[in-house]
């Protein structure tokens, strides 16, 4: 976790609360130290010993209370530092606990200079300012300077009290003891966690990115100036409320800096004249995710490093949306993206947006049925148990297992198939006759063993059955993507990892072994074999893009649409259903989910990878007959009606390749002719622009086949 406070420190500065343990320590020592004082000290020194043990007491009795200290919240940031969220405390007050790494040293350094220039030299009280100002309200009659030290002011902040001589001295003696509690360093960070800058903003973070909508890394003089200037009158001094008051603060902080040195008179007048900001609501990106991340974060814990990528995370949200929108007003949908290598989480979108129907559930956590999306660690089990074989020969015919009589989705049966087939076409009797020989205890052991756990409706009490199979269990994206991101690395199971931390730790770890490296290569083979969904191209056919393996499932009452992908060195899970579990009609996981799926991997930017030969053992049945060549060209890619996505447009770019079946081809692309290439004799489309366009193949006897499609640009 990304921290605040130095190594030679030895704790965050933001770790405010002094262990119990300590004050009963230093009490001994000081008390060890007083008698011996006693003992070597002549008798006149036992009162100053004796005051001495009294305030040690006093001190520890009447201890500054930090609570407002503590009540603070942790930044969620980016796998790159950008911010993705924080709560607010109570009342819905934006304190943001500080973190002087991630704040501009040139800030702190004139803070320190206005304020307290004496701040890293005095003990909590300054001498010198209480004699200054205890001579001014001697010569004026009134009191002109507060003598007040960044220490006493933010004692003030901890306990406020009504501006009176009384509350003052208790400031001092507030002042003192934080000195004798924390570093200066960590002192800085509590009054910057505390200070108030304006309405519900507390804290030099929730001001900086409220105001100037990034975090105080990096300050213009402009926005130093004003930042030095609110806390003495946030209110009176608001930018976005109070632009002249404000302009004045800044100005008189800009004309002290001046005079100390620490800013050139040229410099201070183009600060003055930088526009004031007003006020923006703050980020909220990966809502679900980046709140879990802030809940738990440490005491004391200024910024939280997650894994999220802030870029990919905002690209999928506006994706899930709209394919709710897409498929019904109480849809919402949830999104995973994890890296293999490490696990680390790379998107995480829990829903289709807070106002959507269930909004604020984060459904990657909760558990849905998975339909069929089970089925690969079934036939990955056999493999590995030597039960089955891919070019096993399975029968899909009408069966009772028991009491249990599963069908296929379409209530079609297909007679012998080979369980590669089984698993492409994603045949229920065939997977279920699977799971009988594994045996469905032993299978869910060994998802137990691997750190996932199945559910099953609190009304079946018996043993794991061969529902399973089917999705009749409960399991959550969350564990559904762990096993997944097991298939893509060799069989070995990881816990996800959120945090960049736990990510690296992912990486030297040796994990569980869910399967044998050979059994999980073989379903993944299987399913990069799935037929695509409809108007997306295979990745065979599309250059430079890396093969996607990818299974789908979809629960009783078409409740949850499911889609689970292992592309480009990452895992994409993808859920669409109503949060209530609500029933819906005809949504499958094919029509429902699969398409999103292919959406969110080509938002990946997954590096090219040549892709798998499809070699089965034997030819399927669709493909036995070749049709006779009289019937003209056939037109290979792209198919009609197909989307597909370039990374560029114009004669520069890589384009596509076309394909067709005929003799002598020549291909038109809305009626303009192209050219083969003189290198590859391949014809390569280069399209200008995204849009619709129609692609023309004539062969010699000048028979035609047409196709419309349209390109989109990478995103």
């Amino acid at each position: 976790m990304a921290g605040s406070g130095s190594a030679a420190e030895g704790r965050s500065p933001g770790a405010l609360s002094a262990p119990a343990g300590g004050v009963v320590r230093r009490l001994r020592e000081w008390g060890d130290r007083a008698r011996e004082i006693a003992r070597r000290a002549p008798k006149p020194a036992w009162a100053i010993v004796a005051a001495l043990v009294a305030l040690a007491v006093l001190d520890a009795a009447f201890p500054p209370d930090l609570t407002r200290a503590e009540e603070a919240s942790a930044v969620v940031l980016d796998r790159r530092g950008r911010w993705l969220r924080a709560l607010p405390v109570e009342s819905g007050r934006w304190r943001l606990r500080a973190d002087l790494e991630r704040t501009d040293p040139r800030f702190l350094e004139r803070l320190v200079a206005v304020e307290d220039e004496r701040f890293w030299l005095h003990p909590g009280v300054d001498p010198l300012a209480v004699a200054r100002a205890a001579v001014q309200a001697a010569m004026s009659g009134r009191i002109e300077s507060g003598a007040s030290t960044l220490t006493m002011q933010t004692a003030r902040l901890l306990e406020p009290r009504p501006r009176t001589l009384r509350a003052k001295l208790i400031e001092m003696v507030r002042a003192v003891q934080l000195e004798a509690r924390f570093s200066k360093r960590e002192i800085l960070a509590m009054y910057l966690t505390l200070a108030p800058y304006g309405g519900n903003l507390e804290g030099v973070r929730a001001a900086s990115l409220s105001y100037f909508g990034h975090e105080p890394e990096s300050l213009t003089d402009a926005e130093q100036a004003l930042l030095i200037a609110l806390p003495q009158a946030p209110e009176a001094r608001r930018p976005d409320r109070r632009p002249q008051a404000a302009a004045s603060a800044r100005r008189a902080v800009l004309g002290k800096l001046v005079r100390t040195g620490r800013l050139t008179p040229t410099a201070a007048a183009e600060a003055q004249d930088e526009p004031l900001p007003g006020r923006a609501p703050f980020p909220a990106l990966a809502w679900h995710a980046a709140g879990e991340l802030a809940q738990r974060a440490g005491r004391g814990e200024a910024s939280i490093v997650s894994t999220i990528d802030a870029a990919l995370q905002a690209r999928l949200e506006p994706l899930a949306a709209a394919a709710a929108r897409a498929q019904g007003l109480e849809t919402t949908v949830a999104v995973l993206v994890v890296e293999v290598e490490s696990r680390a989480v790379r998107a995480a979108v829990g829903s289709a947006g807070l106002s959507a129907p269930g909004g604020w559930i984060d459904m990657t956590k909760a558990r849905r049925s998975p339909g069929s999306a089970l089925k690969p660690f079934i036939y990955a089990f056999a493999f590995e148990d030597g039960i089955a074989a891919p070019d096993t020969r399975v029968e899909d015919a009408p069966r009772r297992f028991a009491d249990y009589a599963p069908e296929n989705f379409d209530r079609v049966f297909h007679d012998k198939v080979s369980v590669r087939e089984a698993l492409a076409q994603s045949l229920n009797v065939p997977a279920v006759a699977t799971l009988e020989k594994v045996g469905p205890s032993a299978f869910e052991a060994r998802l137990a063993g691997a750190g996932v756990e199945l559910v099953r409706p609190r009304s079946d009490s018996r043993a794991a059955g061969l529902a399973i199979a089917l999705g009749g269990v409960g399991i959550s994206l969350r564990d559904l993507a762990a096993l997944y991101a097991a298939l893509g690395d060799g069989g070995i199971a990881k816990p996800l990892a959120w945090t960049e931390e736990e990510a690296a730790r992912r990486r030297r770890e040796r994990g569980r072994r869910l399967v044998d490296a050979k059994a999980a290569e073989q379903v993944l083979d299987i399913l990069r074999e799935t037929p695509p969904p409809q108007g997306f191209s295979p990745a065979a056919l599309t250059r430079g893009r890396p093969a996607m393996a990818y299974k789908t499932g979809t629960s009783y009452g078409f409740r949850d649409a499911l889609a689970a992908g292992v592309i480009g060195g990452h895992v994409v899970i993808v859920w669409t259903g109503r949060a209530d579990g609500g029933a819906r009609g005809g949504l499958t996981g094919r029509d429902a989910a699969l398409p999103l799926l292919f959406d969110v991997a080509d938002r990946l930017h997954a590096p090219p990878a040549a892709p798998r030969p499809i070699a089965p053992s034997s030819a399927p049945r669709a493909l036995t007959e070749l049709k006779p060549a009289t019937e003209g060209p056939r037109l290979i890619f792209p198919p009609d009606g197909a989307q597909v996505q370039v990374e560029a447009f114009g004669p520069g770019s890589r384009g596509l390749a076309l394909a067709a079946g005929g003799e002598g081809l020549s291909w038109y692309v809305d009626g303009v002719p192209l050219a083969p290439d003189p290198v590859s004799g391949r014809t390569i489309w280069r399209p200008k622009g995204p849009g619709f366009y129609r692609v023309t193949v004539v062969d010699a006897e000048g028979r035609s086949a047409q196709a419309r499609v349209r390109v989109r640009g990478g995103a």
